[in-house]
């Protein structure tokens, strides 16, 4: 039992640092994209409360959320082959 809370306690740590990882490299592609797009069209105005509208509105996307699958997937296939191994 102290096994498995040791491995589920390291694989939170990981999977928290990739979560973070994701989180950043998405919103840094993001905000290119928006920068992009704005030079792109010839926007006019102020270029950062755009990019502000811009990133608060991914924020609350699908996408952001499907980040989230980090923590879901590998705790699901850890939970499968731990089922198959001992009951199957």
């Amino acid at each position: 039992m102290i096994a498995l809370v040791r491995l589920l306690a390291i694989l939170l740590v990981v999977l928290t640092v990739v979560y973070v990882s994701l989180s950043f490299y998405s919103r840094a592609v993001r905000r290119e994209k928006l920068e992009a797009r704005w030079y792109e069209e010839g926007l006019r105005g102020d270029k950062d409360a755009w990019i502000t509208a811009g990133l608060e509105e991914y924020d609350g996307s699908v996408r952001r959320k499907l980040l989230l699958g980090v923590y879901v997937v590998p705790t699901a296939l850890i939970g499968v082959i731990i089922y198959v191994v001992n009951f199957a």
